[in-house]
């Protein structure tokens, strides 16, 4: 079985106060039911674990309800920091569970495609990161605004989500992290610090997570573009 964690109990900071992200509408439906949607009708999906702000449990099952996303078997309270959120949806998931897939409830733009991807990436080889190469020059900047020196982008990517995992792998990693006391913004991290490899998957396209107000329209033109 393949159950993904969608994530979506952020504090939206960069939004302004009191905004939550996910459910702000893009188009006719709230964000995080973009990403909802492109698991519900992913074939390689079997169950879904939405994890969000103890706050918007009752609004996460309306629109659970609402757009009938019957994967959906559990929605759960996410904590303070990703990481525990991640950690609680983890607990959640169905203990028949192989390969799970994280992913950030706030990136609208995942496909069906992409979310294969991982999967069999991470079948194959225990982890599959969506990720996409830099493109643009890099600067090491130590503090303020002066240039320290130019870094070498052949050798840098950007890691997105989903994120996929053998289930063991990445229940290993969070265990280590409790732990250690150690924190990371995502699952790879968790991994590498396991010590385990951490296989990317190189996404080309548009696949953007909303972070201020103005991405949305952006947003909402790539998803029209897309269908």
């Amino acid at each position: 079985m393949t159950s993904a964690i969608i994530v979506a109990a952020g504090r939206s900071e960069r939004m302004g106060s009191g905004t939550d992200k996910a459910f702000l509408s893009l188009g006719s439906k709230p964000v995080v039911v973009w990403a909802l949607l492109a698991f519900e009708g992913c074939t390689a999906i079997d169950r879904i674990v939405l994890v969000v702000r103890k706050d918007q449990m009752v609004a996460a099952k309306t629109v659970v309800q609402m757009f009938g996303l019957a994967k959906v078997t559990e929605i759960v309270a996410g904590g303070p920091k990703r990481q525990e959120s991640v950690r609680r949806g983890l607990e959640a998931v169905d203990p028949d569970t192989r390969i799970v897939v994280v992913h950030d409830g706030a990136r609208p733009c995942v496909s069906s495609e992409l979310i294969v991807e991982t999967i069999n990436a991470a079948k194959k080889h225990g982890t599959g990161i969506a990720a996409t190469r830099i493109v643009d020059t890099v600067k090491y900047v130590e503090r303020g605004s002066l240039v320290g020196h130019t870094v070498d982008r052949s050798k840098l990517w950007a890691v997105q989500t989903p994120q996929a995992f053998k289930l063991d792998i990445l229940t290993r990693a969070y265990k280590k992290l409790e732990e250690d006391g150690a924190t990371v913004t995502d699952e790879a991290t968790a991994v590498e610090l396991l010590g385990e490899p951490v296989r990317l998957v190189e996404w080309q396209k548009p696949n953007m997570k909303i972070t201020v107000v103005e991405d949305l329209a952006i947003a909402a033109a790539l998803l029209r573009i897309n269908g």
